[in-house]
């Protein structure tokens, strides 16, 4: 097994996990970011609202989502891209929370989809003051990023694991999922 998996994160539109907006998925292959996916969708209902702290933080307004797919068209283009590699998201509970509910209200089957959270490796790599995803970032001179942006979020995230996995002298994820006292999850649905 080498240094395989998607990092993930979402933006929601409103305090509900099952309001996601927006996703952004990077795919890291033998230690290599080798692609990258963002989506805008429109949450599904009833949770098809934006809450203007929500706003505040990523930016997506309502007239962003208007000609965007639905959650439901989107949710299977974002399976396919992760193509079955472990998922990996800075505060895992979150982005796995946000995916199982807004799946559920859809009624949508997941696979079972393993995954792991940076946030967890990170608290057992770093000696920091902050373990948020942009302290982390900076910390590993990951500077240049916009925060709370779904894709940049998750090409910070594909780099902390990939700078952990060289600071532990692993080449792939079950070494630094070792090193880090930390085991991939299966998401339940």
């Amino acid at each position: 097994m080498a240094l395989d998996f998607v990092a993930i994160d979402f933006e929601t539109a409103n305090s509900s996990p099952a309001s996601p907006c927006a996703v952004g998925l990077v795919r890291v292959e033998a230690g290599e970011i080798t692609q990258s996916l963002s989506m805008l969708f429109k949450p599904p209902s009833p949770n098809n609202f934006f809450h203007a702290g929500n706003i505040a933080v990523h930016g997506i307004k309502p007239d962003d989502i208007v000609d965007a797919p639905e959650w439901l068209d989107a949710l299977p283009e974002l399976l396919l891209f992760t193509d079955g590699l472990p998922l990996i998201a800075h505060n895992a509970s979150f982005d796995m929370t946000v995916l199982k509910a807004s799946a559920a209200a859809v009624n949508f089957d997941l696979p079972n989809l393993s995954y792991g959270c940076s946030l967890k490796m990170s608290r057992k790599t770093y000696n920091l003051e902050s373990y948020r995803l942009n302290a982390v970032a900076y910390a590993i001179g990951h500077e240049e990023f916009q925060h709370h942006d779904a894709l940049a979020d998750s090409d910070a995230c594909a780099r902390i694991v990939m700078h952990m996995a060289k600071r532990h002298e692993v080449e792939d994820l079950e070494g630094l999922l070792r090193s880090t006292n930390q085991r991939l999850q299966t998401l339940v649905v």
